[in-house]
This record gives structure tokens, C-alpha cells and sequence, in this order.
């Protein structure tokens, strides 16, 4: 696993890890999950929850109030209850508490949206966070947010690049931020590279950002453990 810190611009602090699946010398994601199949599709969504909170309570510090985003595969879950057995099982072991893990999914590939409904309304009854990444480029989209509001909205990173120098994204972003807020979602716009795309964000209300501009995600090591305030001095 490699972490890449989530950062609250205004409390100037890290919110959040998100746990990003490498392989065991680094490879990329893309490498390792293109050996994903239908076959294995369970057991490595498993063995991912299981590494990344593992890893997780090894790397936080006693002090630390940092969530830990884990990213999961709706398709790889047959029945809620029972494939989040051994994600409970693992966080009692380590000692991480359930209200600091995040389960966020990417509307990537059709799914049922009923089944994508029971997982999310499983996940909060049991206590975890849950989130919608890459909002904007998915199927569903707005369909799902009449169903179920997540506590998160991660907005696509194609929405943030450029949003400096594109008046159109800034408009599409500043309505999304106002229907999320209506809606008590808190919005993460991800991708952020530039300091001219963070000082828009900012400007618009933005709190939760995740980009280059702040840290890439680091191999088996936490970035920015002391905080947010010197990345930002340096952006």
C-alpha cells in the first residue's frame, strides 16, 4: 500500500489517508489490477481492507485523529454482513476505531444500484464513513445521491485541472459545492496540482483537498505526519 494524505485547507491539518493499492516492490495500481479477475476479485478486496488498516495502525501516531480512506469493489461484495467480517475482525485486532475508516467506491463499472444501496446503508449502520470517488465521471452520479447521501463526495479530478483557467468548471464546480452542501455531503475535490487550482478552491469554500500540489502517495510511509502547514508554506 502507498498513502496519500487527504488535507483540511482550513483547520490546516491531514482529515484523512487514502490507502492506494501498489505492488510489492511499488508497482503501480494499474499493474496490479490487471491481474484482477472475476476468479480473485474477492479475496483481493479482502486482502486489501486487511493490509491497509494494518498498515494504518502500524504508521499513526497515538495522538492522531487521521482517518484511513480504503478504497473497495462493490461487485466484490456478494453480502455486506458477511464480507465485512474479517474488515471488523482486522480494525478490533490492530485497535483502529470504526469511525476512523472511510470505505469509499468509484463509479468506474455498471452497477446494481440496489446492491451499491445495501452496502452504503451496511457500512453506516456499522459505524464506518462511506464515499463516492470520482463524482462527475461515473454512471450513476446524481441518480444515487437521491437514494443515499454519503458523508463524502470526492469530485473528479478532470473538474479541478485547469479549473483557474476555465470559467465553465469553475461554474460546475461552485453549483456541485451548493447542491452537496444542501445536501449535508461534504465535498473533497481531488487532483489539485496547482497553487492557482488550490486559491479557486479556497475561494470557493472548498475545505478537503487531495493532490500533487500537497503530497503524492508515498510506499508504505504516511506523508505530511506533522501536519498540513509546511506543505502549504511551500505551495
Amino acid at each position: 500500500m502507498a498513502f496519500q494524505p487527504i488535507v483540511d485547507v482550513k483547520a490546516e491539518r491531514v482529515f484523512a489517508h487514502e490507502a492506494l493499492v501498489r505492488g510489492a516492490n511499488g508497482e503501480g495500481a494499474a499493474s496490479v489490477l490487471t491481474r484482477v479477475d472475476l476468479a480473485n476479485r474477492y479475496a483481493f478486496d479482502q486482502q486489501c481492507r486487511v493490509k491497509a488498516i494494518e498498515l494504518a495502525a502500524s504508521l499513526f501516531k497515538p495522538e492522531d485523529d487521521a482517518k484511513l480512506s480504503i478504497n473497495f469493489m462493490p461487485n466484490a461484495v456478494y453480502e455486506p454482513r458477511a464480507c465485512i467480517k474479517l474488515t471488523l475482525a482486522t480494525a478490533e485486532r490492530v485497535g483502529l476505531s470504526l469511525d476512523r475508516i472511510i470505505f469509499e467506491f468509484t463509479e468506474t463499472e455498471e452497477l446494481d444500484t440496489d446492491h451499491i444501496l445495501k452496502i452504503l446503508e451496511t457500512y453506516r449502520e456499522i459505524g464506518f464513513m462511506t464515499a463516492i470517488d470520482d463524482f462527475g465521471a461515473g454512471h450513476a452520479g446524481l441518480s444515487l445521491l437521491t437514494k443515499f447521501q454519503p458523508d463524502l463526495v470526492k469530485l473528479d479530478m478532470d473538474l479541478i485541472r485547469g479549473i483557474d483557467r476555465c470559467p465553465i468548471k469553475r461554474t460546475v464546480v461552485k453549483h456541485t459545492l451548493h447542491m452537496l452542501d444542501d445536501l449535508a455531503i461534504i465535498p473533497l475535490c481531488e487532483g489539485v496540482e496547482t497553487a492557482q487550482e488550490l486559491e479557486v478552491l479556497r475561494d470557493l469554500g472548498v475545505k478537503l483537498i487531495q493532490g500533487y500540489l500537497i503530497a503524492k502517495p508515498t510506499f508504505e510511509v504516511l506523508g505530511l505526519q506533522n501536519g498540513y502547514r509546511a506543505a502549504a508554506q511551500a505551495a
